[in-house]
Formats: C-alpha cells, sequence, structure tokens
C-alpha cells in the first residue's frame, strides 16, 4: 500500500471519530439542560375518579405508589368525613363504615413521593340511588329463649324479587352442628328451619346483610339486621286426639298428662287437625269469635295459640264435663283452668305441637306452617 493511499485512510477515519465526538457532546450538553421531572407518586381510587352509581357498600380505598400519605379524608358533600383507616405504612386508605345511598364524596388530602416531592389527593364520585328500599324485620328477637322447633323468619315490606341474592346475604351460626336451609314462603318471606328440631340449649346467631343488597327492579335493602338468641329445653306436646289426653314431654320424659277435649270428630270445620305446629303466642286472657258457630267475644285464659287458623290450647272450665272423656271443641285444645295454667307457664314460644290422629290434616297455608312441609318439599323452596 503506499504512503499516500495510507494517509488518506487516516485522515478518513480521523473525521469520522471527530463527528462521533461531535454527536456526544451535543448529548451530554442536551442531558445537562433537561426539565426537572413529574414527581413520582401517583394516587389512585376505587372508585375511580367521577364514577357514578357505586354500591355503598363496596370497596372505597385510596393508594399511593412509590410514596405514602401525609393526610388523607373523604367527605360527603355535608362536609362530614367518612370514618377510615391509614394502613401503618401510609400507602393505603380505606373507608370503614357503608356510604350513604343517592350522595356525593369528595376526596382530599396530600402525597409526598420517595422523590420528596408532593402531590395533591383530589376526587369525586357518587353513589346510586334506589328507585325505592324494602325494610324487613327478623325473628326471633335477640336474647330471645324459644322453643326447638322455632323457625327463623325474616319477612319484607314489599316483595323480593331477586331472592337468591338477597339468601345468599343471610347466614346462620350455630354453637353445636345443625342441618338447616332457608325457604321461601312467599314474596316477603323467608324463613330458616332446621332439618330435625333444634338441639336444646343451641346458641344461634344470625347475620342479613341487607343494605346495598339489590333486591332487583331497582329495590335496595334499607338496612342490616342481625340477631342471637337461644334455644331453651327440649318440650314436645304430644297430642293424640283419639286418647282424649295432652301429654308434654320435657327432655325426652314425659312431665305432664292432661284431660283435654279436642276439636269435634265428626265436622271437619271443628276438627283439630293433623300436623306439627309450634306455639306462637301466649296470652293470660284470650276474646275468642267463631261466627260460623255462633259466638261471639267469649273469654278464655292461659291461652297458647298454636296455629293461624284459630287452634289455641287453653282453658274451658265450662267443658270439664267432657275432658278426657269426649272430643267437641271447635279445634282448640280444652284443659281444665289449673292445667291450662300449668301448662302455659311451662311453654315457650317455638315449643312443638304434634297433633295426630284426627279426621283431617292442617293445609300448609297459615303462618306459621314450617313443620307441615316435609324436608324434601322445604328444600325445594329454597332460592339457591
Amino acid at each position: 500500500m503506499s504512503g499516500s493511499k495510507l494517509r488518506s485512510r487516516w485522515a478518513a477515519l480521523a473525521g469520522a471519530v471527530a463527528v462521533v465526538l461531535l454527536i456526544s457532546g451535543c448529548g451530554s450538553s442536551a442531558m445537562q439542560e433537561r426539565k426537572p421531572t413529574d414527581p413520582v407518586a401517583v394516587v389512585s381510587f376505587e372508585p375511580g375518579d367521577n364514577s357514578g352509581e357505586v354500591n355503598p357498600v363496596g370497596a372505597v380505598r385510596a393508594t399511593v405508589e412509590r410514596g405514602r400519605f401525609d393526610s388523607i379524608a373523604l367527605t360527603n358533600a355535608d362536609g362530614k368525613q367518612v370514618a377510615g383507616e391509614l394502613a401503618q405504612d401510609g400507602k393505603s386508605w380505606h373507608a370503614t363504615e357503608a356510604l350513604g345511598y343517592g350522595r356525593s364524596y369528595l376526596w382530599s388530602g396530600q402525597a409526598t413521593g420517595e422523590d420528596g416531592k408532593t402531590v395533591p389527593v383530589h376526587g369525586q364520585f357518587s353513589t346510586l340511588k334506589p328507585e325505592k328500599t324494602i325494610r324487613a324485620t327478623i325473628n326471633p328477637s335477640d336474647n330471645a329463649e324459644v322453643g326447638i322447633a322455632m323457625p327463623i323468619s325474616l319477612k319484607f315490606d314489599k316483595p323480593v324479587q331477586d331472592k337468591a341474592a338477597i339468601q345468599r346475604a343471610l347466614t346462620v351460626q350455630t354453637s353445636v352442628p345443625v342441618e338447616g336451609a332457608w325457604a321461601w314462603l312467599s314474596d316477603r318471606q323467608a324463613d330458616w328451619r332446621p332439618k330435625e328440631y333444634w338441639p336444646a340449649h343451641t346458641h344461634v346467631s344470625v347475620q342479613a346483610k341487607l343494605y346495598g343488597q339489590s333486591y332487583g327492579d331497582g329495590a335496595y335493602g334499607l338496612a342490616d339486621l342481625s340477631t342471637e338468641f337461644d334455644i331453651g329445653r327440649a318440650q314436645i306436646v304430644k297430642a293424640a286426639v283419639g286418647t282424649h289426653r295432652m301429654v308434654v314431654l320435657r327432655d325426652g320424659k314425659q312431665v305432664a298428662s292432661y284431660a283435654a277435649s279436642y276439636g269435634e270428630e265428626y265436622d271437619p270445620g271443628r276438627n283439630t287437625p293433623n300436623g306439627t305446629f309450634i306455639i306462637m303466642e301466649k296470652n293470660p286472657v284470650e276474646i275468642m269469635d267463631n261466627p260460623r258457630y255462633g259466638y261471639h267475644d267469649v273469654r278464655k285464659t292461659w291461652a297458647s295459640r298454636f296455629s293461624n287458623h284459630g287452634e289455641f290450647i287453653h282453658e274451658n272450665q265450662e267443658n270439664a264435663a267432657a275432658l278426657g272423656k269426649i272430643n267437641n271443641s271447635h279445634g282448640c285444645i280444652n284443659l281444665s283452668a289449673a292445667d291450662a295454667k300449668a301448662y302455659y307457664d311451662s311453654a315457650l314460644l317455638g315449643d312443638p305441637v304434634e297433633v295426630t290422629g284426627s279426621a283431617s290434616t292442617m293445609p300448609p297455608h297459615f303462618d306459621v306452617y314450617d313443620w307441615l312441609l316435609t324436608w324434601d318439599q322445604w328444600t325445594q323452596k329454597s332460592a339457591v
């Protein structure tokens, strides 16, 4: 290779290096002149900013990435703060109370990023406004002591469309294992009963998380419900119509056998019908009417109702001659005054009354008819 060619190649190479150094030098200068970066902390919300129709019992939280909250608050349109909890690391906050229906909420506060720069906390959302709300009641009430056949009953002031959703919001906890199920007895009533009678002395807790639940057709639950109650001793009335006796079993042992008169056997309208019922109500004095059979304002004492069809266990001292001998009542179980009071004093609401040997059987139409259904019939009324 000649000397002139070697010199020209070195000149070309030197020129290329000069161009690279020039470009590199320009890049370094640009880096030094760049503007400051944005803060690294990023705040996000659930539900998202400007969300509408938010369910008031849904998750409500704020989080910050690459930083922590210095302060944060969620307030309604009246300026009242929503109760909440800030995580120990300061990176998240969540509401600890349900929100209201049809309300607007505002986020406020400040977060500081890992770079020491602050960002404001601001955002808003609104909750759904139901077309209507549904009120419910629950029985037994708190701290009640009830009999071994007592169902748990939820009653609603308007028909429930989405029964499955509501049933999934209901829980029953028991101190000992108990098999049971919910059944919808109407569009406005759901009952839970055990497959067999409750074990004596069971403690029962019920939670109905109804607030924020959609009932369907634009309706939502008005409030949550709960109750805790206890099952008492195991007392059962054995009412065998043909024996003219009413036998009381307590914890498996016979504790009483009362001379009784049941409903007239040859008149279906006066039968004491077959079936398993419960003591629904107790009144020291009951005023009775039956226009079909021509009596009004009849005063009877120590009355324990066991059917809304009109059957009671009660005193009928005027019928003393028939007690233990003849069935001639209008469907009630007549006892002497002393025996009626003794039974009345021993009875709990929810005690079962098992009527057998009658000429007719009670159809499952009258409240409470839970124990007139077989277990298969009962479970078929579940919505889930």
